[in-house]
């Protein structure tokens, strides 16, 4: 079934929408509840954004691919997946849609809807963790379009779960959601001066997710 491209986009819009949302959403209501202890918050907001990936890449798969994320996009694009046009209407609807996914968030809890995010994520030690962490999220992504498409919502929503664990960024693994996370001063938050190493080691790991993907899998989906 061929989609639209305006569908496809508004998808992508959705979809990050409520993914952000629901990061920044659940990253708030865990620091409420957890009384200080940042480990059960953690768990809180991973398992949420665990939840919510898995049901959007599921209903959302069919009809954008379910991307929400640039990294991605730009390896869909680099594996001719993707035509230029598409790919680069696709990167601003996902940040926008992030964006209002953290605007959401916010008038959820009654909070000022734009915000400044003052959580220190600086050092070359997170700018690694963030190339692993979107190295590992592309490249199982790539192994599940080749040998097992119908777990993909599943492979997406495992690989961040496990992220939020081993990286010491906390696996944001995104562009468009570190962008929108530099807008809340909240649990899930960022400084806008640790955004662009976040970003660049975002896409250092998927160009190495892409390479190494596909010598591996090869350059086509089953």
């Amino acid at each position: 079934m061929t989609v639209s491209l305006p569908r496809r986009l508004v998808a992508e819009l959705l979809g990050a929408c409520l993914l952000a949302a629901t990061v920044i959403g659940s990253g708030i209501l865990a620091a409420q509840l957890a009384a200080g202890n940042d480990g059960v918050a953690l768990l809180g907001n991973t398992l949420a954004t665990a939840a919510i990936l898995y049901v959007l890449v599921a209903t959302l798969g069919p009809v954008s691919g379910a991307h929400f994320n640039p990294a991605v996009t730009l390896v869909m694009l680099l594996r001719g997946e993707m035509r230029p046009t598409d790919a680069a209407l696709y990167i601003p609807f996902q940040i926008a849609g992030c964006i209002l996914g953290a605007i959401l968030a916010h008038a959820m809890f009654d909070l000022p809807l734009i915000q400044q995010g003052m959580t220190d994520r600086a050092g070359a030690s997170r700018m690694l963790a963030e190339g692993a962490a979107t190295f590992a999220l592309v490249f199982a992504i790539l192994g599940g379009v080749r040998h097992r498409p119908n777990d993909i919502p599943a492979i997406v929503a495992l690989v961040i779960t496990a992220g939020y664990w081993w990286t010491s960024s906390t696996s944001f693994a995104n562009p468009a959601i570190t962008i929108a996370r530099a807008f809340t001063d909240s649990f899930a938050g960022i400084r806008m001066a640790d955004v662009p190493g976040f970003i660049a080691g975002q896409l250092a790991g998927a160009i190495l997710a892409w390479l190494a993907g596909s010598w591996l899998f090869g350059n086509k989906a089953a």
